[in-house]
């Protein structure tokens, strides 16, 4: 019946990912510890069967010659598998849970993921429709954060979310959907992020959000970002702001497109307003390490200014981290454009913490 000894796992609320390492060995989640469970399958034949399951709801297909796939569950979990040959000791299945109550903005600053003065700053952000990338490693909470950034959007704005698997839940009314599709058996049929992000430029949209860039898309969205579709939004992987720059420099370059480095800066610099960088921290806490706002060029170096930061005191006997968002003490380059717009932000917002 449904999918077998998953079941209470996908129904147990404080389960966050779902790692199966062939059939005898389930791992869980919990609260970003992981814990192994006495739940198993009957063989690798039962696993099998209940992989196949999935992917066959969303036409999608596993086996010899194409041993893994990506695919989502009914109730839009993240689904990621791998069969033998290429899984050694059994298949391999990792489930992101879909979160039914959606995290907003307060439910972030009351978990402690960043402060009352960031969440101010973001809106006006937003609303005054500044390019945003979120930045961050697996599972720092990326998407969550897009989602809560995407409150902000006003509802009167046509946007478009390309994705490889539907995540994003925007609260909006005026919301086109879009999912890039892999290739079939024949090799034929396939539609990249890249084909969707094209022909969303032909779709009259207000704002484009790409679930992640990760290759050759990153020249559209740029583009994109610069021709008047301003309050895009994208999540990329990067450890910082910096090195976020540098994935997207070399994005550029994975796509094939010969630019001089100081050409792909400046279309960066002038694309780009604001990089937010979310962290999963060693205590399983997801926190807003950074909000950095990229400013111009400097000669051939992209300019950044950082508005926040999580600084870390020290640990707890707990094993939980200690630590503090603080304001760098820079104004915001942004400041007049939010005055203009509405959105005045008192001049204390940008003054640092005074040390404890």
């Amino acid at each position: 019946m449904g999918l077998g000894p998953l079941e209470p796992l996908l129904k147990d609320e404080t389960v966050n990912d779902i790692l199966v390492n062939g059939p005898r060995q389930i791992f869980v989640e919990r609260s970003g510890k992981l814990t192994l469970t006495d739940i198993t399958f009957k063989d690798e034949r039962h696993l099998l069967r209940i992989i196949d399951k999935i992917v066959s709801a969303v036409g999608r297909r596993v086996d010899e010659s194409n041993p893994y796939c990506d695919a989502r569950l009914a109730d839009g979990s993240r689904f990621n598998c791998m069969v033998p040959p290429v899984a050694v000791d059994g298949s391999l299945v990792s489930i992101r849970k879909f979160k039914k109550d959606k995290l907003g903005v307060d439910d972030l600053v009351r978990f402690g993921a960043f402060t009352e003065e960031m969440a101010a700053y973001l809106q006006a952000a937003v609303a005054t429709r500044l390019n945003v990338i979120v930045s961050g490693g697996t599972g720092s909470g990326k998407t969550t954060t897009l989602n809560a950034l995407s409150s902000f959007i006003d509802n009167t704005e046509r946007i478009l979310t390309i994705e490889d698997t539907a995540e994003l839940q925007l609260q909006q009314t005026h919301v086109g959907r879009m999912e890039s599709r892999p290739a079939n058996v024949e090799g034929k049929g396939a539609v990249t992020q890249r084909d969707c992000l094209r022909n969303a430029l032909r779709m009259r949209p207000d704002r484009i959000i790409v679930g992640e860039t990760r290759g050759e898309e990153v020249i559209d969205m740029l583009q994109a970002m610069n021709t008047g579709h301003d309050g895009s939004m994208t999540t990329i992987h990067a450890n910082s702001a910096r090195d976020g720059v540098s994935r997207l420099e070399n994005m550029v370059a994975m796509a094939g497109i010969e630019m001089p480095l100081k050409a792909v800066r400046s279309q960066i610099a002038s694309a780009v307003n604001l990089i937010v960088q979310a962290s999963r921290l060693q205590d399983g806490s997801r926190r807003m390490t950074s909000i950095t706002e990229i400013t111009g060029m400097e000669g051939e170096v992209i300019s950044m200014q950082e508005i926040f930061r999580y600084e870390r005191l020290g640990l707890a006997p707990d094993g939980k981290i200690i630590g503090r968002f603080t304001a760098t003490g820079v104004r915001s380059a942004y400041a007049d454009r939010f005055k203009q717009w509405g959105y005045d932000l008192p001049s204390s917002i940008y003054e640092p913490v005074a040390a404890e």
